[in-house]
């Protein structure tokens, strides 16, 4: 791979004409930490391969194969034999999924396959994306390609529920402090003293249940909350302040780190 395709990172957020979803397409080969969103992500790789692992299982994907990731689930991701790889992205939020998934088609919405190699499939998530991203689709023409392409994941890609490990008092306690005051910082030992255990044995559990430190626990979280007060007219200064981020910037280099645009690109596509 040479300098400057290591170099290379191209995100493109569409506006998206349906309300709850997001649509990117992406060229880069960058390599992406752990991380989580709060929707449901679906895309296609259009060049090159990428590999990531995920809590659901891992994943190697070339040309034409489509990927996806569930809401919450940690994952990462890479360019698999060199170069550049890209792909377009849809993310649904939770809530439409569900309507989609269980109140029209009566499937439970548990968890989908990370990888698919499936024609049907890959040609039904473009035919939604160019949907998704032209102001002038037809709004009926639009809903009837959602709809198939959620009955072909119900049909063939849901698996069944993980068994997961069950949840050590002293991770719940963390995680509900640090859910309760994500815009405030707290230290290793304020976390483990409430758990009632070492610094070292909650921090092995935590990485152990939830795939993240409590450093990046909390980062993700901040970030997700930080679209949801975008989406909502906020601006980036002022998200910056209600979530506890140092300044705007670190904000930005946190947010485009993790979603590939900067706060104010993202605000500017949902206009």
């Amino acid at each position: 791979m040479s300098a400057r395709q290591r170099g290379h990172h191209d995100v493109q957020q569409h506006r998206s004409s349906l309300k709850g979803v997001e649509a990117y397409t992406l060229e880069t080969a960058a390599t992406f930490p752990r991380h989580s969103h709060d929707q449901f992500g679906i895309g296609v790789m259009l060049a090159g391969a990428h590999r990531s692992w995920s809590c659901v299982g891992h994943v190697e994907a070339g040309p034409g194969d489509v990927i996806m990731v569930n809401p919450g689930e940690v994952h990462d991701g890479a360019t698999l034999g060199g170069g550049l790889r890209r792909w377009r992205m849809l993310y649904f939020d939770a809530g439409l999924v569900d309507e989609v998934l269980f109140t029209d088609l009566g499937a439970l919405p548990d968890v989908v396959h990370p990888a698919a190699r499936d024609g049907r499939l890959a040609a039904l998530l473009h035919a939604l994306f160019a949907a998704v991203i032209d102001v002038r689709a037809q709004p009926l023409q639009r809903d009837e390609r959602l709809l198939a392409l959620f009955v072909q994941i119900a049909r063939r890609h849901i698996a069944r529920p993980l068994r997961k490990p069950p949840t050590h008092a002293s991770v719940a306690k963390a995680r509900q402090l640090l859910d309760d005051t994500i815009e405030r910082s707290a230290t290793l030992a304020d976390l483990a003293a409430l758990a009632g255990v070492s610094r070292f044995q909650l921090l092995r559990s935590f990485v152990r249940e939830t795939g993240l430190t409590p450093h990046a626990y909390v980062l993700q979280r901040r970030l997700n909350a930080a679209k949801r007060l975008l989406a909502g007219g906020n601006g980036p200064a002022a998200v910056a302040h209600t979530l506890g981020f140092a300044d705007q910037s670190h904000l930005t280099r946190a947010f485009k780190r993790q979603f590939g645009v900067t706060p104010g690109q993202y605000r500017a596509a949902l206009r």
